[in-house]
């Protein structure tokens, strides 16, 4: 009985023990949450403050593209709208006798009378063509009404130089000129920069090789200086700044084009 009694004791105070053990793990476990939930706001802090700093620079960067925005293209349609205040026609027989408001009228009238000879001079009964070199397009009239427009193609604006120093640079000339002469079914005779431009030896000035058929179209009108209004085989480039220095059309304006304007037609180019 006594080692009975022994053994229970020694069994109760080994389940004790294991008890207490047991309690302080249990409490080491549930203190262990306790710190990890303290130490998570603190690992997150850095991160929100970033994302808080980059969601403050793009609002700042989408509100100055938006006022950059409206600056451009809000603002001068507003202004369109905006009542404008209306010019007043007055007969102040007062300011008629004015000395200084009648030498300005006189001034006025003679610039009038000077732009509209000089209007007249360019634009004159005859049929003429106007071709814009910036947008590549032409404009053909007769006695001062437009009776054809469309698309064109002009000098490219390229350089080619040889290993000699030598440069072509591939420009529309700009100005007034008139057609020195119209030919049907030109023939292409090939300059030095066409064999240089494609890498192959500079022929004699009257070789056959330079002599090419077909690629200029039906009709031609020559500007002068090598210069001419012809058609071409790259329908598909016009439109576009081009060419070597010749403004291109497509057959069916190349054939009206040649039909309106005569020997001595003005050419006007810009």
């Amino acid at each position: 009985m006594e080692n009975e009694k022994i053994t229970d004791d020694g069994a109760q105070a080994e389940i004790g023990k294991n008890t207490a053990g047991a309690d302080s793990v249990n409490n080491d476990i549930i203190n262990l949450p306790d710190n990890t939930l303290s130490q998570k706001p603190e690992a997150r802090k850095p991160l929100f403050i970033v994302f808080r700093y980059l969601f403050i620079i793009i609002c700042s960067i989408l509100v100055t593209l938006s006022l950059i925005l409206f600056i451009l293209y809000a603002v001068p349609v507003l202004k369109e709208f905006s009542p404008r205040r209306k010019t007043e026609i007055t007969n102040n027989q007062e300011l008629k006798k004015d000395l200084l408001y009648k030498k300005q009228i006189s001034v006025l009238t003679k610039d009038v009378q000077r732009l509209s000879l000089k209007f007249n001079a360019y634009t004159s009964g005859q049929s003429y063509i106007v071709i814009n070199t910036i947008e590549n397009r032409f404009s053909l009239y007769t006695n001062k009404k437009l009776i054809r427009e469309g698309f064109c193609s002009s000098g490219s604006y390229t350089m080619l130089q040889t290993a000699g120093n030598k440069k072509w640079i591939f420009k529309t000339p700009k100005g007034k000129y008139w057609i020195h002469g119209k030919t049907t079914n030109p023939v292409w005779k090939r300059p030095d920069w066409s064999f240089v431009e494609e890498g192959s030896p500079i022929p004699p000035k009257d070789d056959f090789s330079r002599y090419e058929y077909g690629v200029l179209g039906d009709y031609a009108l020559a500007l002068g200086d090598g210069y001419m209004i012809h058609g071409t085989i790259y329908k598909r480039f016009l439109g576009m700044p081009v060419t070597h220095g010749c403004v291109r059309l497509n057959d069916e304006d190349l054939k009206v084009i040649f039909n309106t304007l005569n020997i001595g037609s003005k050419v006007y180019i810009f």
